[in-house]
């Protein structure tokens, strides 16, 4: 049987070190091709080795992992994204999914477990921790937030910045995402708040109480 080939991408050399021995400790069957510290990076090397599975973490400095999930399959690369995160935040989990990553794990998951995601990462399986899949069925569950103009919890995350007078580019480095992303978000912003800058953004943000209230 072949070796299923990895890529780990994490900014912490100690989780990248401790990965890559966990994986060879187990012996035949997984084979990690290399590492990366931020997601502009992992996209390279995951276009470049075409490994099987690319373990992705999401904050990043130097690169998000969502916006990596997201780059890689708008180029339509191979390699199927199994998350590997401490974060299961709807701001987290919502946007990698649909960002494209075949499954979801948190760094407290047991080695067999993880073991058991890879496998199914590499056979096109979806894989989410329990924590994961019950948000994913609230979120399923809700009202669509895009036909009575309520944000998501992540457009609203940045409109308190905003509000705050926080500029696109510290946005996107507090919240581990690309300049392009936070701007993208704000067009949503503006056109579910029906305005067409920051400051009625945020004047309408409190007239509807999304910002603390009037």
């Amino acid at each position: 049987m072949t070796d299923i080939t990895l890529l780990i991408v994490d900014d912490h050399p100690v989780v990248r070190d401790g990965l890559r021995g966990m994986f060879a400790a187990e012996g035949s069957g997984f084979r990690v091709l290399g590492e990366a510290p931020d997601g502009v990076r992992g996209v390279e090397l995951a276009l470049e080795l075409d490994p099987d599975v690319v373990l992705m973490d999401l904050r990043m400095p130097g690169g998000g992992g969502v916006d990596a999930i997201a780059e890689l399959t708008r180029r339509g690369a191979r390699s199927r994204v199994l998350v590997l995160t401490t974060y299961d935040t709807d701001t987290d989990t919502l946007p990698a999914i649909e960002a494209g990553a075949t499954g979801y794990l948190l760094k407290d998951a047991p080695r067999e477990e993880l073991f058991a995601a890879v496998r199914a990462a590499a056979e096109g399986r979806t894989v989410l921790s329990p924590a994961v899949a019950s948000r994913l069925v609230t979120a399923v569950r809700a009202p669509s937030s895009s036909s009575d103009g309520a944000l998501s919890a992540r457009e609203a995350e940045i409109l308190a910045l905003v509000a705050k007078g926080t500029a696109n580019r510290a946005i996107a480095a507090e919240l581990f995402i690309s300049e392009a992303t936070v701007k993208t978000h704000l067009t949503h912003i503006y056109a579910k708040l029906g305005v067409n800058d920051r400051a009625s953004a945020v004047a309408t943000g409190y007239e509807r109480g999304i910002l603390g209230g009037a």
